[in-house]
């Protein structure tokens, strides 16, 4: 199980492309709400999660979607917090997209990791090594820049659960880079 972690404010193309994607590679996939169950977007989209942050701690990979609003709401999440050190520690992925990787800062997993972010947040990522690409993994940690590179981070991601063949398989089956 993958579980997308959802605060008010969270940028909707972040969060729903990767769902998608690795839904169409075959992965289980879920919102997880830090609070309550209607989140909405930083653009007013409505999502009901499937299901709250007290319920992320057997998936195999937690995503951090970016937004900064929604961001901000996961910093103050204690749950969310130690639900990526829970992970990270127990050698299972986490990612982040945007500005979600601050998320992976405090949460102390993104230190010495090469990583992206949006740009001009780079000096909020204490202690992560900046690349000039849209997507990084580095260990267990992948990263990607923004809204825009929405699709390669949920096209990574699924390498990263279901081998590159069912990523080659999904973007051929969007239409994606072509």
């Amino acid at each position: 199980m993958v579980y997308i972690v959802l605060a008010d404010g969270f940028e909707e193309i972040e969060a729903v492309s990767p769902y998608d994607v690795l839904k169409r590679g075959g992965v289980d996939v879920k919102f997880a709400a830090v609070a309550g169950e209607v989140v909405t977007g930083s653009h007013g989209i409505r999502i009901t999660a499937e299901c709250g942050i007290d319920e992320v701690s057997d998936g195999e990979l937690i995503v951090i979607p970016g937004g900064m609003r929604g961001v901000n709401n996961l910093l103050c999440s204690e749950k969310t917090l130690n639900a990526v050190r829970d992970y990270y520690s127990s050698e299972r992925p986490v990612a982040a997209i945007c500005a979600g990787p601050m998320v992976l800062t405090k949460a102390g997993v993104l230190g010495g990791k090469r990583a992206v972010c949006y740009p001009g947040l780079e000096d909020k990522m204490s202690g992560m090594m900046t690349q000039a690409e849209n997507t990084v993994t580095d260990g267990l940690v992948t990263t990607s820049r923004a809204a825009g590179s929405a699709v390669d981070f949920g096209l990574r991601l699924l390498a990263i659960l279901k081998g590159e063949r069912e990523a080659e398989r999904v973007r051929a089956e969007i239409h994606y880079g072509e």
